[in-house]
């Protein structure tokens, strides 16, 4: 019982300091449960350790590297190799980030933030203010020191590479997501945020099926396959435990499902994926095929996203 109430007295001194440094007006909603987050449930999110340890992906013209973030959140640092010109995907740890950015002898430019829940955009200011002149990318007004508001197939550049930002709207109304390629097209990456996940999607706080399909079908989909895809969230397994609910006699689900859970035993990432992958077992972007219609009982795939959506929202896995 004394061990219980200490730490409810440290909680709430280190809330109270919160407080007092965020006036409320400037905090962000927490993302999972946006309306209904209490004080508690960020701070102990903020507190909690990281849950991998940094990696790297060494692609022919780009470097990516893993930075683990909070509970399960994933920052991109993601480097030119000719320029070694660097940007930054949703820097909720700036002094992680900064850290990196010294050890790995690049220089910052860019800050690429997909959308503005607090545990993607709340580094922005504190990481604009410890790098002057940054150029912070984003499409809404919500995004914190936000100097550059972009547009569905804007391109601009990262030194040799090509970014062009994708109006993906739906869990938030202003998501973007970033696909950055090298100008042979020899590498390519999208930075997905929580639009598109390993295996899965984002709630739909901000809007609709016929929005996610566009999103997921239409937009992300049409990228090439072999595109590698870094999303904003560890949720892989639970993502593919679903996967397996909706079309049970898969191949491809029940392969990397056991890939995933064998990284996972070890703490290591279940990043990146690619295009190619997620329209094997994604059931998201599957909502075309007969058989997961067939578990929706529907006949068209926006009844489909729906259904899989409402039921994702709810369902427990059994691990």
């Amino acid at each position: 019982g004394l061990n219980c109430l200490q730490h409810v007295i440290t909680c709430r001194s280190f809330l109270l300091q919160v407080s007092l440094k965020f006036p409320a007006n400037r905090l962000r909603p927490f993302p999972l449960r946006p309306k209904h987050a209490s004080p508690l449930s960020l701070a102990v999110r903020t507190l909690a350790m990281t849950h991998d340890s940094h990696s790297t992906e060494e692609l022919e013209h780009m470097t990516v590297k893993l930075l683990p973030a909070l509970s399960d959140n994933y920052m991109y640092l993601i480097v030119d190799k000719a320029t070694k010109e660097a940007a930054v995907v949703d820097p909720v740890n700036p002094e992680e980030v900064v850290s990196t950015v010294k050890s790995e002898n690049v220089k910052l430019t860019t800050v690429l933030t997909t959308h503005h829940h607090w545990d993607h955009a709340n580094g922005n200011e504190k990481l604009a203010s410890m790098v002057p002149g940054l150029t912070v990318c984003g499409n809404d007004d919500r995004i914190g020191a936000m100097n550059k508001r972009v547009k569905h197939n804007e391109q601009f550049k990262l030194g040799n590479l090509v970014v062009n930002a994708l109006e993906t709207p739906c869990h938030t109304s202003g998501h973007i997501c970033y696909y950055v390629h090298s100008q042979d097209l020899k590498t390519k990456a999208v930075f997905t945020g929580d639009t598109l996940f390993v295996g899965g999607c984002g709630r739909f706080f901000e809007g609709t099926p016929e929005q996610m399909y566009h999103a997921l079908c239409e937009v992300l989909a049409s990228l090439p396959e072999d595109t590698q895809v870094y999303c904003g969230h560890e949720y892989t397994v639970n993502n593919l435990l679903y996967a397996q609910h909706v079309e049970p006699g898969s191949q491809a689900v029940q392969e990397k499902l056991a890939w995933a859970k064998a990284l996972r035993e070890k703490n290591l990432p279940t990043i990146p994926s690619t295009i190619s992958q997620e329209l094997s077992f994604n059931p998201f972007m599957r909502v075309n095929v007969a058989s997961v219609q067939h578990h929706a009982g529907a006949t068209d795939a926006i009844s489909t996203m729906r259904f899989l959506r409402e039921e994702k929202n709810s369902f427990k896995p059994k691990m």
